[in-house]
């Protein structure tokens, strides 16, 4: 039964609402130094959080699944419009090896949240096959594990909220780390520069962009997005991942995972015509305004007084999973001498998925990092299924 002030139903209230805290965020950000250093993402993030918790915005809504659905697609190619992609695999190559790092705390987090929990916690096996293939890949791999192992409901459900606190809660380290002098001692950044100057209002100096910019790169993104979502459909039907060997699963993966071809088709378009994209004005102030969106919206479920009530538990399994990630990715990037900004992109796109990874490197100004982190981060989908599935059927024969 719903309680809050604002019914789920109440379409264009929630869209309002949505629209009016990012521009809030978007204007803090760039009008004080204090929230400059918070960053906007935060503000979005954690102002959506007080006004579930407080009563005002219901937890579900029609209205946050069509910015999944419709306003982060959008968002990506937006957001590559104007990288240079020969960059791309030259900056990679070190991600890469930090994402794998951190997915491999992952998998020790879950084996010690595992043995912590498996006396408190009904189908932990199940959860923590999700749990595991979730924070590599991301929420399409959360999904498909749910349904493999046919989790019940309601412990999916609860899951989830406390995954969502839990992702809000590591957004918050993660970008707060970077401000802390004990971390800018230690790690080596090239990013990084606390001056006096507000960094996002100088990012995001007024430019010169005209109707036939807006229309360009809004035409362009949505070509892009229908593309990969129908060439994922036909893909997925021609090799059912459900199926078959292992090389036809790993193609259904490559393939018929929409935000893996979105990336592919988007580099691979700036790739082919440079020049046409160069041209365009806008399409990063465009993209990255959607991504507050999101930023807005996925602050909202982490309702605490469910997780309180239901599902505390799960709570200290998934902070266990995602505080060993963090720690294993800063533990061995300090190691190998990666910069900082390296380790916590890694960190959150395992965590959170590319999305909320280049979020972040949009919020901290860390430019040249945002498409690596998208591509390493499209990578942990295609093999977060694998890692969930062993994960899962190894929890399994332990219980």
């Amino acid at each position: 039964m719903n309680s809050s002030l604002i019914s789920p139903d109440d379409m264009w209230v929630l869209w309002g609402f949505i629209a009016v805290w990012a521009a809030v965020s978007i204007f803090l950000e760039q009008r004080y130094r204090w929230a400059s250093a918070v960053s906007g993402a935060v503000i979005a993030l954690g102002g959506a959080m007080l006004f579930t918790n407080v009563g005002v915005l219901p937890t579900e809504s029609p209205v946050y699944d069509a910015v999944w659905t419709y306003v982060v697609p959008l968002a990506i190619p937006l957001l590559l419009f104007q990288i240079n992609v020969r960059k791309i695999f030259k900056e990679s190559g070190r991600l890469l090896l930090v994402f794998c790092i951190s997915s491999v705390g992952t998998v020790i987090g879950s084996i010690l949240a595992f043995f912590l929990f498996r006396h408190q916690i009904p189908y932990l096996d199940k959860i923590g096959g999700m749990i595991s293939a979730s924070y590599i890949g991301g929420g399409v791999n959360f999904a498909a594990m749910a349904a493999k192992f046919q989790t019940p409901g309601e412990y999916v459900s609860s899951t989830v909220v406390a995954d969502n606190f839990m992702m809000a809660l590591l957004f918050f380290i993660l970008m707060g780390i970077p401000s802390l002098k004990w971390f800018q001692k230690r790690f080596p950044s090239a990013c990084i520069s606390d001056s006096g100057k507000n960094r996002a209002e100088s990012y995001w100096k007024r430019k010169d962009m005209s109707l036939r910019d807006i229309a360009m790169n809004l035409g362009t993104a949505f070509a892009i997005v229908a593309v990969s979502v129908k060439a994922a459909s036909f893909f997925k039907g021609l090799f059912p991942s459900d199926g078959g060997s292992v090389f036809i699963q790993f193609l259904s993966g490559i393939l018929g995972d929409q935000f893996l071809l979105l990336t592919t088709l988007t580099l691979s378009a700036t790739f082919a015509f440079p020049r046409y994209f160069q041209k365009l004005r806008g399409a990063q102030e465009i993209g990255t305004y959607l991504i507050y969106l999101f930023f807005v919206v996925i602050g909202i479920p982490a309702d605490l007084r469910i997780i309180l009530t239901n599902a505390p538990l799960l709570l200290a399994f998934v902070f266990v999973v995602a505080m060993t990630n963090l720690l294993v990715s800063l533990a061995a990037g300090k190691a190998l001498r990666f910069r900082l900004e390296e380790i916590l992109l890694a960190c959150n796109a395992a965590v959170g998925g590319p999305t909320t990874a280049a979020a972040m490197a949009i919020g901290k100004g860390w430019r040249e990092l945002v498409a690596p982190i998208m591509l390493v981060g499209t990578f942990g989908y295609l093999i977060g299924n694998y890692v969930g599935t062993f994960m899962g059927t190894w929890f399994a024969s332990l219980l």
